[in-house]
C-alpha cells in the first residue's frame, strides 16, 4: 500500500508523492469535496491541481464522481497510477465515494497495491476509522441538502483518524481542528496530528510524518 496524506496541498515534500508512483504516472482527480461550489471555481480549481501534479512530472485528469456508479465506474477509471483527491468537506467526498462505488474500488486497489492514493485535508480524513468529529468544520446540512444523507465512516484504511491543519494559525480551520484534536485526546482516542506542510506517509510497511 502506498499513501501520501498531506495536511494542506502538496505539502513540504512534494518530491516523496512523484517518488511514490510508478509506470507512465497518469492518473486522477478527485474534487468531489467541493461539491455544491460554483462552477467556474471548481474548473478554475481542477486546473490548479493538474499543473501542480504536472509540476511533478504527473499527468492528471479531473474524474468527477457525481458521474458515475458502480457499474460504469470501472471501465472510466480504467488502471491509474494514482489518485490525488482534493481537501474541502468531508462528507461530501463520502457521499460522493459512497454513491458511484469508488469507496470499494479505493479499498480493493489499495490492499492490490494498485495505485497511490495521495490527497489533502478532507482527501486525507477520509481515509479514517471514523469522521466522527470533522463536523466541528465540515457542514453536514450541506451534505444533507446534496446528497440527501451523511455518513460518518471512513474508509477505515488508517488505524486512527487523521486531523489535519493543527497548529496552522494561517489555515481558517485550525481552530476547529485544534477543538477536534482536543476531543480527541480527552477520550484517549489516538489520531494523527498534521501541520500545514506535513505529510503522513505510508509505503508497505513504513509509515513515516514528514
Amino acid at each position: 500500500m502506498r499513501l501520501y496524506l498531506s495536511s494542506y496541498q502538496l505539502g513540504s515534500h512534494p518530491e516523496v508523492l512523484s517518488d511514490l508512483v510508478r509506470g507512465d504516472r497518469r492518473g486522477w482527480v478527485i474534487l468531489n469535496a467541493l461539491d455544491g461550489v460554483d462552477d467556474e471555481v471548481r474548473h478554475r480549481e481542477a486546473e490548479r491541481q493538474i499543473a501542480n501534479l504536472q509540476a511533478l512530472g504527473l499527468a492528471a485528469q479531473e474524474l468527477d464522481l457525481r458521474k458515475h456508479d458502480a457499474g460504469t465506474l470501472a471501465a472510466h477509471l480504467g488502471d491509474p497510477e494514482f489518485l490525488w483527491v482534493r481537501g474541502g468537506n468531508v462528507f461530501m467526498l463520502r457521499a460522493a465515494m459512497a454513491l458511484s462505488g469508488m469507496d470499494e474500488v479505493i479499498v480493493n486497489r489499495l490492499e492490490e497495491d494498485a495505485f497511490v492514493y495521495a490527497g489533502f485535508s478532507a482527501g486525507a480524513c477520509i481515509l479514517g476509522p471514523t469522521l466522527s468529529g470533522l463536523e466541528e468544520c465540515d457542514s453536514t446540512t450541506d451534505c444533507l441538502a446534496t446528497y440527501g444523507s451523511v455518513r460518518f465512516d471512513g474508509l477505515n484504511i488508517l488505524d486512527r483518524p487523521l486531523v489535519p491543519h493543527i497548529q496552522s494559525p494561517e489555515h481558517p480551520e485550525s481552530e476547529a481542528l485544534t477543538r477536534v484534536a482536543s476531543r480527541y485526546d480527552r477520550t484517549n482516542q489516538p489520531y494523527w496530528p498534521l501541520r500545514d506542510g506535513q505529510a503522513l506517509v505510508i509505503h508497505g510497511s513504513t509509515t513515516t510524518l514528514i
